[in-house]
């Protein structure tokens, strides 16, 4: 049964590879990008249900006994991360059916989106820390060439951002791990959660344990670490943007949960957690500050990106069974409705032509439907009840009050309003006021003539995953039984040691 975790990586390389033999149909192209995601998410929760059932799954690529060869571990977290990186690729695949231009589609848009999944599904699953470099790596790669793809100057300029600061931290990655190798003669990630109490040189495993923090709070954009996020999410197609929004600052964040709680959980790096409280509180000020001032929608949506991330690395630095619960919540929640908030800005621009909210207005007089759309992420990312945001909010903030950090508990309170007011600031905007260029407009007439399958390839995604943050909100309780069992997982490595080093297979 092991085998299978194998699946969430070879199905997207197999597709893409297929998908370039056969470059010019881009139709193909489409059915198959749809058809490999939804099979990604069927068979990412088959293993989230045979890891509830069997425990902790792991494979040793070609045979060779752990640490020496390259393994595959799927345990709670890691399963649970692979079913919301399935269903973001799923709900794209239907959104960019309906946006993305046939230029970038002959141009190889739907091989690198598979590619890009690839290379996410095997940082979550993967074992050991060089694999976990490779797949960052493919990750970069794919996600740099999509933000170039139309080749205007703007995406231009904020992928050479992007990519610079992004390859700095892959550089510092490659040091770190280079001399925890010198250091712990291995790099397998259970292994070293054996060893590293053991070793002496707890100054040198201090440095190397900055190094990670360094890397990882450039991939998930921590203050103030964070600049190249806003000055790069909004120049891609908004399918593009969507999925960078959903996905790829988790990783940073789940690379963190993972390497301060299964490898670098011993007291010499409790320091780390100092620091990460305080980068959390900046992080979520920064962040939202950055928001209120926008009227782009796409920057004001990036900026809030950063503000989230603040929660969850709060959550994260507490180290509670409580805390790295609701941290992983918030991951899940905000991977969904930040990911829808990108799709409805996407349609909004649809509609009227403009990403400005000050340019446009009138939506909810014409499409009432789609305000109620808008609210629901809306208000989810803010935390109203009883949508997740809420529960999401609550849990972090009651693991923070347990933990008496009252201060930031309450930059966490304040910086909620504050996302409340950004989130009534779009819907005044763009559905509430009347439209500044009159009733109608042209762009309400282009998007009525468009075809109804590409219009319902638009709108189901939301639906999709509007639904979900209802859902998470009002059915809580299964849900967070569900992080709460990879909270355990995580403070407590020992299950996660004898499914890889025990030769489980």
């Amino acid at each position: 049964m092991s085998k299978i975790i194998m699946l969430p990586i070879l199905l997207p390389l197999c597709t893409a590879l297929i998908m370039i033999f056969f470059r010019r149909s881009v139709a193909l192209h489409r059915i198959l990008n749809v058809v490999a995601t939804a099979s990604m998410l069927g068979v990412s929760l088959v293993i989230l249900g045979s890891v509830l059932s069997e425990g902790i799954l792991s494979l040793q690529v070609g045979g060779w006994e752990a640490p020496f060869g390259i393994t595959l571990v799927a345990d709670t977290l890691s399963a649970i991360m692979v079913v919301a990186a399935a269903l973001i690729g799923f709900t794209t695949a239907l959104y960019s059916l309906g946006t993305i231009d046939e230029e970038r589609e002959h141009y190889f848009y739907y091989p690198l989106l598979q590619l890009l999944l690839m290379g996410i599904n095997g940082a979550f699953l993967t074992g050991d820390i060089f694999n976990l470099y490779v797949w960052f790596e493919v990750m970069l790669i794919s996600s740099f060439v999509l933000l170039v793809l139309g080749g205007r100057p703007q995406q231009l300029e904020g992928a050479i951002k992007y990519v610079t600061l992004n390859l700095l931290s892959s550089s510092v990655f490659l040091a770190a791990s280079g001399i925890l190798y010198g250091t712990a003669g291995t790099l397998n990630m259970a292994d070293l959660a054996l060893r590293i109490p053991l070793l002496d040189h707890r100054e040198l495993l201090s440095v190397v344990a900055v190094l990670f923090m360094i890397t990882f709070g450039v991939k998930a954009a921590i203050f103030p670490l964070f600049f190249w996020l806003p000055a790069s999410y909004h120049t891609p197609p908004i399918a593009v943007s969507a999925i960078f929004a959903g996905l790829l600052t988790k990783v940073g964040v789940y690379a963190i949960m993972r390497f301060f709680t299964t490898i670098f959980s011993y007291d010499g790096v409790s320091f780390i957690h100092q620091v990460l409280l305080v980068l959390s509180s900046f992080t979520m000020v920064v962040g939202v500050l950055g928001a209120v001032v926008q009227y782009d929608m796409r920057k004001l949506l990036s900026f809030h990106i950063i503000s989230q991330i603040g929660y969850m690395i709060f959550a994260l630095a507490v180290q509670s069974p409580l805390a790295i619960a609701g941290a992983l919540f918030y991951i899940i929640h905000n991977i969904v409705a930040k990911t829808n908030l990108f799709y409805l800005s996407g349609l909004i621009h649809r509609l009227k032509g403009s990403w400005d909210l000050r340019e446009i207005g009138g939506i909810y007089r014409f499409y009432p439907m789609l305000g109620l759309l808008f609210l629901v992420p809306a208000l989810g990312l803010a935390g109203i009840p009883p949508l997740s945001g809420f529960w999401a909010k609550f849990v972090v903030i009651k693991a923070g009050i347990d933990s008496e950090h009252h201060l930031l508990v309450g930059v966490a309170l304040g910086v909620s309003m504050l996302t409340l007011f950004s989130m009534v600031k779009i819907w005044n905007e763009a559905f509430w006021k009347d439209d500044p260029r009159g009733e109608g407009g042209v762009e309400d007439e282009g998007y009525l003539r468009t075809p109804t399958m590409k219009k319902a390839a638009t709108i189901v995604p939301i639906i999709m995953l509007g639904f979900l943050t209802v859902v998470f909100g009002l059915w809580f309780e299964p849900f967070f039984k569900l992080v709460d069992r990879a909270a355990y997982e995580l403070l407590d490595a020992r299950n996660y040691i004898n499914a890889v080093i025990g030769g489980r297979s």
